[in-house]
């Protein structure tokens, strides 16, 4: 085998396993805003959830 065909057929294989080895992406960062947060006050003025039962 001549020395052009070995070299492209290792240029072939290096470029498949470059491609196979590259990691996912990362998911981008969580842009929602968190909950808004309820006081007592504003839970008895515009109802809320039932209160949690007793944790035993």
């Amino acid at each position: 085998m001549s020395p052009l065909p070995r070299l492209t057929l290792a240029a072939l294989a290096a470029a498949a396993l470059a491609a196979c080895s590259q990691a996912p992406a990362a998911p981008g960062p969580e842009l929602s805003p968190p909950p808004p947060r309820v006081d007592a006050k504003t839970q008895l003025e515009y109802g809320g959830p039932p209160p949690r039962g007793p944790r035993y």
